[in-house]
């Protein structure tokens, strides 16, 4: 139903293309091959395949243009960012053009008034962020990846360690500006905090991955700095005892603003890599904003809950350079992971589980990993029920590879029978498409297809993603 079944477009035509794009970008255009291989790059099993060429827009309107003249010759469109997906979602299994928007990259507006900005696909966390910090707000939405760009954040629906407090980027995006494929601009939204005007095109396009458009614009919810903040870890004998404890503080509505749990095997490897002293145990990272007394409040009753699960004191961040240190060796897991094993790759996966279920399904995953003989230390945003595993794998070795992915896949349909996702916040790509339909169901995938035909008709946009 509603397929749209395509190959590469023949040189003839791609030339034709490439002839056309150029005479509008001039060296805006770039089709040497180390260029068109950096932005194929993967994180996955997935092979990278390039582009034809890469275009680098400076507006809304170099963006139109260049996809008129795709859509024109019916050559594929693919949006790049900052390029860390997890799963092939910047591939270009069928040729076609990259457009890169990391020149687009302006702070357009900023309401204080409101708790609002307008910026540009490209500008960064870490790059708002700074231009917010002397304004008393900041952006919340934590990947683990400063220079992630704010577009491709959205196009994934990502989230991170703050999202037990602060949300995804599902809640903290208010309105896209979008160019469709056949090259027209639409603005999905307004600034209003809400709205009950039609359907709700912002979360239509919020994770859709640059299938059904290129998001040019972004208006976004800020919020205040806290007045206080205070960092801790708090070690725990076993997995299931760190887990529990995370589940009861959020269960407690302890407003907790990161509680990120990293098993043994991650603590060895953050150890190893960021220069810690911890102890080689289930560890929680915990984060608390608020007044002085709100974070002291916090703390004690999440101390309490950690008593109770056999969790140890607190050991105390609160300077903000031992902070940073603490996060930063958390936000440095991927490169971490590499220590233990080098000359390993990382194969990065995630799912997400109802809150309750997140011990067991920690557990379940933990023993798996031990029977299938792998090294896969496991991180993850305990209070929102989400982790990863990152399998350690020589990819020279085919056997090791398949029982990588045999136990990626098995991760997948346990979070699905646990009534959770395949991925909590990689996306889909092309690494996780055949468990979309399990997780949703044959009628709800026909819908999606439904919309991505209805939208991009030709196929175009981002082929090979999603559905």
């Amino acid at each position: 139903m509603y397929g749209t079944s395509r190959a590469k477009p023949d040189q003839v035509v791609m030339k034709e293309a490439i002839d056309e794009l150029a005479a509008a970008f001039g060296n805006r255009l770039v089709t040497s091959d180390a260029v068109c291989e950096q932005h194929a790059n993967t994180t996955t099993w997935i092979l990278p395949e390039p582009p034809d060429a890469v275009i680098y827009p400076q507006s809304a309107g170099d963006v139109q243009l260049a996809v008129r003249i795709c859509k024109k010759h019916g050559v594929p469109v693919v949006a790049f960012g900052a390029g860390t997906s997890f799963e092939g979602s910047v591939n270009s299994p069928y040729g076609g053009i990259s457009i890169d928007l990391k020149d687009m990259n302006r702070i357009l507006e900023v309401h204080n008034e409101d708790f609002d900005c307008v910026v540009e696909p490209g500008v960064t966390r870490k790059q708002i962020n700074e231009h917010l910090r002397d304004q008393g707000l900041f952006f919340p939405v934590d990947p683990g990846a400063d220079y992630a760009s704010l577009g491709g954040m959205a196009s994934t629906r990502a989230s991170g360690t703050t999202t037990v407090r602060y949300g995804t980027m599902k809640d903290n995006v208010l309105a896209l500006k979008i160019v469709l494929p056949d090259g027209e601009l639409i603005t999905t939204s307004r600034r209003a905090r809400k709205s009950a005007a039609g359907y709700d095109l912002t979360r239509l396009f919020v994770g859709a991955e640059g299938t059904l458009g290129i998001i040019t614009e972004l208006t976004l919810k800020l919020h205040g700095l806290p007045e206080a903040t205070a960092a801790a870890v708090c070690r725990f004998p076993t997995i299931d005892d760190a887990c529990n404890a995370a589940i009861a503080a959020i269960q407690a509505g302890i407003p907790v603003a990161r509680v990120e749990l990293l098993d043994e095997v991650m603590i060895c490897g953050c150890n190893a890599y960021s220069k810690l002293n911890l102890a080689e145990t289930p560890t929680l990272f915990l984060e608390f904003h608020g007044t002085d007394a709100g974070v002291q409040e916090q703390a004690k009753r999440f101390g309490q809950i950690a008593e109770e699960s056999a969790g140890s004191a607190f050991e105390w961040a609160t300077k903000p350079e031992e902070r940073n240190r603490l996060w930063q060796a958390r936000h440095d897991s991927f490169w971490a992971i590499q220590v233990l094993r080098p000359g390993a790759k990382v194969l990065v996966t995630d799912v997400c589980v109802p809150i309750s279920r997140l011990a067991q399904c920690v557990v379940e995953t933990k023993r798996d990993i031990e029977q299938s003989g792998l090294i896969a230390p496991i991180v993850g945003h305990a209070g929102d029920g989400n982790f990863h595993a990152g399998v350690l794998v020589m990819l020279d070795d085919p056997e090791e590879v398949a029982r990588a992915k045999e136990f990626s896949d098995r991760l997948a349909v346990r979070a699905i029978s646990m009534e959770g996702t395949c991925t909590g916040e990689h996306g889909i790509g092309q690494g996780k498409k055949r468990f979309l339909e399990p997780e949703h169901g044959e009628l709800a995938v026909n819908v999606m297809r439904a919309i991505k035909h209805a939208i991009d008709p030709t196929g175009i946009m981002n082929p090979g993603k999603i559905v």
